[in-house]
């Protein structure tokens, strides 16, 4: 999962115009790739090699990507055809692809096609070698690292299930129903005898339909990182090499009244002790967005003290609804708090979750902390941050400010009411 990045919570980083710049191309190629032994004097079938580049700064446009493949290392192991937009030598093993512009984040660009080669014993392995460039980045041209990507090739025999990749929804209304886009297909070259199948909900969904087959574990009991159902099941349904199966029946889900920025998460596994030739397309996640808000809000506090005394004044969050909020792919906070303590007070006591920090145009007079929630908030969780203040000198009507970050890997506008995001902490109030 990924750390938490405060950089889009309003910290911020800038490049002054006289500072320079990166940036670097890169090569997204499988680490490994398993083909199908050919039949006895027949020819293996093809498999898809998807390839591409991207870079990293999307300051710079990056143009005329040139991916140069070479599969001379595959000799005697497997054999490739070449789609249009690559021009292979005049042996046919090593090709230069015109990828045309490079984007920040990959996308497949290159479609090779690999199969076995004809006599290729199973066990039998070679690998893909690449090298890139392209026009743009701070120099002109940009040039991916050597040895950066290199594809194994191994030949094999098996079953090999997948599942077809759903379409993310938008826009559910909370209390639908929905129907899992479910099947499985073997691609491979022989029979898998059973399959099993795991599936992951997060906490706005709940699985309706109930198999036999498998096992279920509710999100309160489901696991520590997250409120998570989680089903495990057994299937004994033979699939033959090219058969497609689906579940005993549709596979049905709710979206609950909590339900926000939602994740279904489903593998297969042929079963037995068969290992399946290519797991990439073993599991998909389907992405389903409710129609719903969630309302982050943060309570300030009114204490007094006398100078020398130690006082608790912190603050609250609080999760008021009706949605969660998780942010299960990354990892990331949910929120980040800001707190500016009130003027003359130092904090000697500071919870876990929080650190000082410092933001341009800070009074360095001022203590500042930045204090950070679990990666998910239910609806109506509640939060206090307990600072312990010592009072340096007595200032009346000493006001520190709390203002809630709301943060989400899916998106920051399902907080419909902005006025609450902001408290305040209040030393010896004003009569």
């Amino acid at each position: 999962m990924g750390a938490l990045v405060l950089a889009g919570l309003g910290s911020g980083v800038a490049f002054g115009d006289d500072e320079p710049q990166s940036d670097q191309l890169w090569i997204q190629a499988p680490y490994e790739q398993t083909v199908i032994v050919a039949p006895e004097g027949g020819a293996a079938q093809y498999r898809s090699l998807a390839l591409g580049l991207y870079h990293d700064n999307a300051g710079f446009t990056v143009t005329g990507g040139r991916l140069t493949v070479d599969v001379s290392g595959l000799a005697g192991v497997a054999e490739v055809e070449w789609p249009d937009n690559c021009t292979p030598d005049d042996a046919g093993t090593v090709a230069v692809c015109d990828t045309g512009d490079v984007p920040t984040r990959y996308s497949a660009q290159v479609q090779l096609k690999v199969r076995a080669a004809a006599g290729a014993a199973v066990g039998a392995q070679g690998a893909i070698e690449y090298s890139a460039t392209a026009t743009g980045g701070p120099d002109g041209t940009l040039t991916a690292p050597e040895g950066s990507a290199e594809t194994s090739v191994t030949v094999g025999s098996g079953p090999d299930l997948g599942v077809s990749a759903p379409q993310d929804v938008t826009g559910v209304a909370p209390g639908t129903g929905l129907t899992v886009p479910f099947s499985v297909t073997n691609t491979g070259n022989e029979t898998a005898h059973g399959f099993s199948v795991q599936m992951w909900a997060t906490y706005g969904l709940d699985v309706i339909t109930r198999y036999p087959q498998c096992t279920y574990t509710g999100p309160e009991d489901g696991g520590e990182y997250t409120p998570t159902t989680y089903v495990t099941c057994t299937f004994d349904t033979d699939i033959a090499p090219g058969a497609t199966v689906e579940l005993p029946q549709p596979l049905q889900l709710a979206v609950t009244d909590r339900a926000l920025f939602e994740r279904f998460d489903y593998t297969v596994q042929p079963g037995g002790d068969a290992t399946d030739l290519d797991s990439s397309d073993n599991g998909r996640a389907w992405h389903i967005d409710a129609d719903n808000t969630a309302d982050f809000a943060v309570r300030g506090t009114e204490v007094s003290g006398a100078e020398g005394d130690t006082v608790t004044a912190g603050f609250r969050f609080v999760n008021r609804g009706p949605a969660w909020v998780g942010n299960v792919a990354s990892g990331d906070p949910v929120a980040v708090i800001d707190y500016y303590l009130p003027e003359g007070t130092t904090a000697t006591s500071v919870p876990d979750t929080c650190h000082t920090a410092v933001t341009s145009g800070d009074d360095p007079t001022i203590g500042h902390y930045a204090c950070t929630l679990p990666l998910w908030a239910k609806p109506d969780l509640k939060v206090d941050f307990p600072f312990r203040l010592r009072v340096d000198r007595v200032v009346p009507d000493a006001t520190g400010s709390v203002t809630v970050h709301p943060h989400s890997d899916r998106s920051t506008t399902f907080d419909p009411n902005l006025r609450n995001n902001t408290a305040k902490v209040v030393l010896n109030p004003a009569d």
